[in-house]
């Protein structure tokens, strides 16, 4: 067991979650498009997820498209009451995989109903609206009248909640200035941390956050100081990775994704990884080159 000890849960969509949740993304086929290799592997990893206690799934639409969340369907209808599902909409998939913007009112409200009808729910817990000013990162632009949409659905009785995704901290600011913001998911990770005041002005506010490719975009250099650290922990770089988040901020929610029941109690068995003072020092070292 750690001797770092942390929060283990944090609020989202009402009810306290474990940090340590699933994203569904890679249930898809190669490039999250189409059906996976092996339907019956990612049916069984939905389900260990369950059985291992994780109570927080993260998923899309455009993820297949449509595949991911007739999996979700068929391996965990009906849902336990303890389980959020989280999604997001504002983009879709061209029929050669691209992913474009949909930020139409007729877009929104196409992929809430599609989303309701793949997952079998009469309302979906937490709605995730995706920015895509710049597809590579967040970039301000007025969303207003997107966010007002899923607002209003909302208010049809079609969402409980409402997050942002790809998001400045100006965009959030209007969020939530049009209705509650529950979460914000944005890459964020060891090496890529624009986003440390935001978490901990979010924390302040109990705003989770939800970080997305924990080992996206490193060096080479960057990597070799995580796979060192890994190597003297008896863990992976993944874990040491996920380990790092859970201990940076309380409000972090992580979303991991696998295909693989082994990798999946790999990630969940980061939430008890100990993460001595040299070891934290070293891992800082790759934010701090990050930076410079």
């Amino acid at each position: 067991m750690s001797r770092n000890p942390y929060p283990r849960t944090f609020p989202l969509a009402g009810r306290d979650v474990k940090r340590l949740g699933y994203g569904a993304m890679q249930l898809a086929g190669p490039g999250v498009f189409g059906p996976p290799k092996d339907k019956a592997a990612a049916l069984a990893v939905l389900r260990a997820a369950i059985e291992a206690g994780v109570d927080h799934i993260d998923t899309s639409d455009f993820y297949g498209p449509h595949i991911t969340n007739q999996l979700i369907r068929e391996a965990l209808a009906p849902y336990p009451d303890t389980l959020r599902i989280v999604t997001k909409v504002g983009a879709k998939r061209g029929a050669d995989a691209s992913w474009q913007p949909a930020f139409s009112p007729e877009d929104l409200t196409a992929a809430v109903h599609d989303n309701l009808r793949n997952l079998g729910l009469d309302v979906i817990d937490v709605v995730n609206l995706r920015l895509m000013f710049d597809v590579h990162g967040p970039a301000e632009g007025d969303i207003e009248p997107t966010l007002s949409v899923l607002a209003g659905l909302q208010q049809k009785g079609l969402i409980r909640h409402i997050g942002l995704s790809n998001a400045t901290a100006k965009q959030i600011a209007q969020g939530r200035a049009i209705c509650d913001i529950v979460c914000v998911q944005n890459q964020y990770n060891l090496a890529h941390r624009d986003d440390d005041d935001l978490i901990d002005a979010l924390a302040r506010d109990g705003i989770a956050y939800v970080p997305f490719f924990p080992l996206g975009g490193f060096s080479p250099l960057q990597s070799a100081t995580l796979s060192d650290v890994a190597k003297q922990l008896n863990a992976t770089p993944m874990q040491v990775a996920l380990a790092w988040l859970l201990r940076r901020s309380p409000n972090i929610l992580l979303i991991p994704g696998t295909s693989s029941v082994g990798h999946l109690q790999e990630n969940l068995a980061s939430g008890d990884l100990d993460l001595p003072d040299d070891a934290l020092a070293a891992l800082e070292g790759i934010a701090q080159e990050a930076q410079g």
